[in-house]
């Protein structure tokens, strides 16, 4: 964390840097993004006697960008609040400034780069490693990326190895919501009207034993998969086809798929329309048996894209249970040059069996979100969605009270250009 004047400081030293540095591209941009939310049973079933929850959360970054020669910098500061946390005659902020991104970019050659620092990691639809852009915090890792890039090809080699702080002996990880080490590699090639790329991940959890300090130990699991993309004139199809293996966390044997398949069809230059499903295996009656574990975790992902708005699954829950299959069908509509509404239903199933044999139906949500580009740089958007639950959803989030569960949002980005050299 920072202190505000510690934030003006560095402004002020990479400004007067950057001014001073002849022929390199700068840009210093901003974002303000409030959003309001009524949530009366967003992720997961709405209780008897409880009041829904409303409020304001806000997040405000500023970012700095440079290029010269066979260098990219790049740095993001953000802070991250909900309003009110801090009382209005404070004399220290309580949230203080993070950094979010800080990385420096080796250029080589005009194909071959090394990328090293807080970064932001994403690819294709971000289904296995995204950003999260729609938590106010979003996600980025601390890591080293090797880059080769040259026409229609290109081959991202990733590494990155997780401590608490310095220390002169062991290297035992404490933190438990991120990983110990992590490698990857990413291969991606584009043709005239098809594109796919190939994933491979080695993504390395600690154990603690807190009775046998001898016992502990990073644990790996592996994630294979490729994404498709074909699309010719107005129609397109989108593929997902990813396999786990190795071991989970708890030293279960993993045995876990995704599957994916999404069609669309612009029917005329305002409307396009699209459906698909997706299957991730799960574990029978809700837990891994016998030190089986076949339910698939989609990682790093973007999760909130996928799988209904409310975030009913995969979004720091239904992990390790009895997986999903989500049939859905989308329309993008574009009102105007500015504005869209785009609507969503899903319908919601269990892969695996539910405890004591019932149904595996789950429920179904509707999703709208009206988005309305206000000026070059404010966007307001507003959703509404519904979650009709099933019983299979009331015995997997353990409510049968049977009430209305629905969320409702409004959020408004402002993105000024503060500062740039690009003409």
């Amino acid at each position: 964390m920072f202190s505000m004047k510690q934030v003006k400081l560095c402004i002020l030293v990479f400004f007067i840097s950057f001014i001073s540095s002849g022929q390199a591209q700068i840009k210093i941009d901003a974002e303000v993004r409030p959003r309001f939310e009524y949530r009366h049973g967003f992720k997961t079933l709405f209780p008897n006697d409880a009041d829904p929850a409303a409020f304001v959360s806000q997040r405000t970054r500023l970012n700095a960008a440079y290029k010269k020669e066979k260098l990219n910098f790049y740095l993001s500061m953000q802070d991250v609040r909900v309003w009110g946390d801090v009382p209005q005659l404070n004399s220290a902020d309580k949230n203080g400034f993070s950094v979010h991104q800080a990385w420096g970019e080796l250029l080589f050659n005009s194909s071959i780069s090394l990328k090293l620092g807080r970064q932001e990691i994403l690819y294709d639809d971000q289904r296995i490693m995204g950003s999260v852009a729609w938590a106010q915090q979003a996600r980025s890792h601390d890591a080293a990326l090797i880059r080769y890039n040259k026409e229609k090809f290109k081959l991202d080699l990733g590494f990155a190895f997780n401590q608490d702080g310095e220390s002169l002996t062991e290297t035992i990880l404490t933190t438990s919501n991120t990983y110990k080490s992590l490698q990857y590699v990413r291969l991606f090639h584009d043709w005239e009207y098809f594109s796919s790329s190939i994933l491979f991940i080695n993504n390395g959890l600690q154990f603690i034993d807190l009775d046998n300090d001898g016992n502990n130990e990073t644990r790996y699991s592996q994630t294979i998969g490729t994404h498709l993309i074909y699309t010719k004139e107005k129609l397109g199809f989108v593929s997902n086809l990813f396999y786990q293996f190795g071991n989970d966390v708890s030293n279960n044997n993993l045995n876990a798929y995704l599957l994916s398949l999404e069609g669309s069809y612009e029917i005329e230059k305002n409307l396009k329309l699209s459906i698909g499903g997706e299957l991730q295996s799960g574990n029978d009656d809700g837990t891994p048996i016998d030190g089986d574990n076949n339910a698939f975790t989609p990682l790093y992902g973007t999760n909130h894209k996928f799988n209904g708005l409310m975030d009913y699954f995969y979004v720091g829950n239904h992990i390790n249970n009895v997986g999903l299959i989500d049939v859905y069908a989308k329309a993008n509509i574009k009102l105007k040059p500015k504005s869209t509404i785009n609507i969503g239903v899903h319908n919601f199933m269990a892969a695996a069996d539910m405890p004591g044999d019932e149904s595996k139906q789950l429920g179904t949500e509707v999703d709208l979100v009206y988005s309305y580009d206000f000026q070059r740089d404010i966007n307001i958007k507003a959703g509404y969605s519904h979650l009709f639950a099933s019983d299979g959803m009331e015995i997997l989030k353990n409510n049968t009270d049977g009430n209305t569960n629905n969320w409702g949002w409004i959020m408004v980005t402002i993105k000024p250009t503060l500062f740039t050299t690009d003409q």
